[in-house]
This record gives structure tokens, sequence and C-alpha cells, in this order.
């Protein structure tokens, strides 16, 4: 007994919190959204600028045509 006060309260922030809705702040987002354009194309130099360029020492096929150090065949 006692517990219907509780869930009433209970039942009553859980509605006010689903149907909340904050104010957007529609400004906000359209700054926010032209510089992630920008940091994309940052993130194209770095790309860039970093990536592997060198050829592999060795191919795929090479790693398949060994067996693993430890490894045993069974007959």
């Amino acid at each position: 007994m006692g517990r219907g006060r509780q869930k009433a309260k209970q039942t009553k922030v859980a509605r006010d919190l689903k149907y909340y809705s904050p104010p957007t702040d529609l400004s906000a987002l359209q700054r926010e959204l032209q510089t992630s354009a920008t940091s994309n194309d940052h993130h194209d130099e770095l790309a860039d600028r970093y990536a592997d360029t060198e050829p592999d020492e060795s191919s795929d096929e090479d790693w398949a045509d060994e067996p693993a150090s430890g490894a045993t065949r069974r007959r």
C-alpha cells in the first residue's frame, strides 16, 4: 500500500519527459552544419598527406602458401 501516489508521480514525470520538446536553435544548427563541411575538407587533406603510398613488401599470396609457425598437420 502507499505505492499509488509514488507510481502516479513517476507516471506524470515520465509523460512530461516523453512529450517535452526543447526549442530548436535553427541558426546554431546551420552554423554547425556549415563548419562540418569545412572539417571534412580538412580530413581529406590529412588523409592525402598520410596516405600509404608504398606498396606492401609481401603480396597476399605469400602468406597463404606458408603454414603458420607452430601449426601442425593432421594425417
